[in-house]
């Protein structure tokens, strides 16, 4: 006997696309990265009635029903971009939480905007 303890979950590390059919029921891909999901969606998409993406902790990141998969590519490409790069600190004098360096809050935008024009007058 011994006295280790074995692992409650197991975790394989794979991206899962569901393709919902109202006549065929769901069939589910397993893919090794978002890329190749994105991939099998835009293949399968005319064929099904919907297409899920369900990323490594088993959330659904995309659907069909609510979101077109290029504008999600786009921001998941866009995401993915702004992990990579080193971005500036910013304080939201709005105290929006939503609001970064490189994404800013409609607040903070009118305020460029404010100041672009007090500075042309």
């Amino acid at each position: 006997m011994t006295d280790r303890l074995d692992p409650t979950e197991e975790y394989d590390g794979t991206v899962t696309v569901r393709l919902l059919d109202d006549d065929e029921g769901v069939d589910e891909l397993t893919c090794s990265s978002f890329r190749e999901a994105i991939g099998k969606i835009k293949t399968h998409m005319d064929a099904v009635t919907a297409a899920k993406i369900v990323d490594r902790d088993d959330e659904v990141v995309f659907t069909s029903r609510e979101m077109n998969i290029e504008d999600w590519e786009r921001e998941w490409h866009r995401a993915k971009r702004s992990l990579s790069v080193d971005i500036d600190e910013h304080d939201c004098p709005h105290d929006n939480v939503a609001c970064f360096a490189d994404d800013r809050c409609v607040e903070c935008r009118m305020d460029r905007v404010q100041e672009q024009f007090r500075r042309a007058e």
